[in-house]
Formats: structure tokens, sequence, C-alpha cells
């Protein structure tokens, strides 16, 4: 049924006397254009406004569009204006027309910026070892934009549309090559080792410290934290003065740093908090954590460049840790 505002045409252009149009002769785009305005809003003053032109020239528009048709697209009246059966056919077709060119042009514009490597990693990583190096792969990919998704859930990758993963994983039995394996051993601040009356010399001063630990999703299991190291040396049912607890290991690392009690240190992760002095290790001897940092990239991503570069780059910075 034809649109509440849709006017058979005069007897002497027949509804069905639409032409067909060949590549060549397609309307003009400027033409579609005021006529999709005009069409919507029923009103050549308007459509000129919107379209920054005159009524006049937006007038002629539609007079040129109707020849090369032939057939009338409106009909008017005065101060008013209604669209005839041809002009409601030409109307959904302008504006599926124009929507599609829309459309088409925003992804050809935004293509160039469109180059994107996503990675999902735990925020310790993230915060501690990933973003302090981040500037010398962006710049030698200015180009690139790198998204950071920084949390302890496992995403999927092909659901979440992330490239590349930095997984904190038990090691994997040589299936793969970690980025790098982890060592762990307390850490504190230089004060907190030589100041105070229990200075940390041997793992049973611990108990007059606070002990700074992480609570961990239950996928990462219960000896993510202090359990290794207090294992290795024989100190499980060590009780420390009190505890602070918090959601992620940078918090604990930083409460450390601040003087606040004793953290687990991993290692090569805390290295530079360790050349720099921010934190200092009062006993000898790590334990390896049995986990390790594995990378993985999504199936959607293995014909990405970036992606691929972004993975060698994470390659070559951990090479760099090797002793």
């Amino acid at each position: 049924m034809p649109h509440g505002n849709v006017k058979k045409p005069p007897s002497d252009y027949p509804a069905n006397a639409l032409p067909s149009f060949g590549r060549a002769e397609l309307p003009r785009l400027d033409l579609l254009r005021s006529f999709e305005a005009a069409a919507r809003t029923l009103s050549f003053t308007q459509a000129a406004e919107e379209l920054f032109l005159t009524q006049s020239a937006v007038s002629r528009q539609i007079q040129q569009l109707e020849e090369g048709l032939g057939v009338p697209l409106f009909v008017r009246r005065h101060r008013a204006l209604l669209l005839t059966e041809a002009g409601a056919v030409m109307q959904r077709a302008a504006i599926d027309c124009l929507e599609r060119l829309r459309d088409a042009t925003a992804l050809v514009r935004a293509a160039p910026s469109l180059r994107q490597v996503s990675i999902t990693t735990t925020p310790g990583f993230a915060s501690i070892w990933l973003i302090p190096r981040l500037a010398r792969f962006t710049a030698n990919h200015p180009q690139v934009d790198v998204r950071i998704s920084a949390t302890l859930d496992l995403l999927d990758l092909a659901r979440s549309q992330i490239d590349v993963a930095v997984r904190f994983v038990p090691i994997r039995g040589g299936r793969e090559t970690p980025l790098f394996a982890e060592t762990v051993l307390p850490v504190c601040a230089p004060s907190l080792l030589r100041d105070g009356p229990h200075p940390l010399r041997q793992p049973t001063d611990l108990a007059h410290h606070t002990l700074l630990t992480v609570d961990a999703p239950a996928h990462y299991g219960a000896m993510m934290d202090w359990g290794p190291w207090l294992e290795a040396t024989g100190a499980g049912d060590l009780r420390m003065k009190n505890t602070l607890r918090f959601n992620h290991y940078a918090d604990a690392v930083a409460a450390a740093v601040a003087g606040q009690g004793v953290a687990i240190g991993r290692f090569p992760l805390l290295d530079e908090h360790l050349k720099d002095q921010r934190l200092v290790t009062p006993f000898k001897g790590g334990a390896a954590s049995q986990r390790g940092y594995y990378v993985e990239i999504a199936a959607h991503a293995q014909r990405n460049t970036d992606a691929q570069d972004f993975v060698a780059w994470l390659r070559t910075e951990a090479a760099a840790l090797a002793p």
C-alpha cells in the first residue's frame, strides 16, 4: 500500500512509466541528496536549509530529476508537498543508496586508523613489566594503536576480539617456551631491612613483620603467592605479625616499596625494582613458582602483521632479561 502522504500521479504520468536505468543513466548524487531531504521533510525550504542551498536550487534539482525519470515525484500544492507513488519508490531507493554510501565512506575513511593490537594480560604483568617497556614498541610502530585489557579473568580471545594474550599459567612441560619462567623470593623496602627492632636476617625474623599478600582467583591456585617460597624453605607454618591483603599484585608491590611490610617478589618481573633499589631481597635462595608467562595469539590475528610484530617484540624484550 502507498504511504499515507503518497498520492497517485496524474494520468499523463502512469504509475508503470518508471524507466529502467543503465549504469550511465543513474541520477546524479547531488540530485538524490536533494530529493531524499525534500521527500523526508516534504518541504523544499527545509531541505534547502539542511543542505545549505537556496530553495530555488533544490526546486530546480528536483525538477531535473523528474525530467530525467520522466515522471513527477511530488504533487505540488499550495504550501504542501505530497509524494507520488513514483516518488515513494525513489525515496526508498535513495535512502538505501545514501545509507550504503555513508557506511562505505565511514569504513574506508577509518581504515588507516584501524591498525591496532589488543592485548590481555594480568594487571601485575601489565603495570610492572609491559607498560614501562611499551614505548620501545610504539616508537617503532607509531601507526599501531595498542589496547591493553589488564584483568585476572581468562578472556576468550575470539569472543572478546583480542589479538594477543600473555597468560600467567603453570609451566606446560616443554610443549611451549614461555616468555620467562618465574622465581619467587621475599622483598621489602631497604629501610625495613636495616632499621627497627627486628631487622630481617633470616626467615624466622618475618614473624615480626607484616605479610603483604594477594587474594588471587581460584583458577590461579593457592600456591601462587607465598606458597612456593615457604614450601622450599621449610617455613610453611610461619605466622607473621599481621597481614595486608590486596586484589592486585602491583598494589602489594607498591605497599612493599612504601615500607608497609614484606611481599613475595616475582622475578624477573621485579628486576628493575632491585636495580634501582626500590626493593631489596633480605634472604638468598629463590624458589621456582612453577608458573610462567606464555604468549597466545588469536586465530583471527594470525594474519595481523602488527600482532605478529608485537609478539616478536615481546619475545625480544624477554630474551634481553636472560643472564
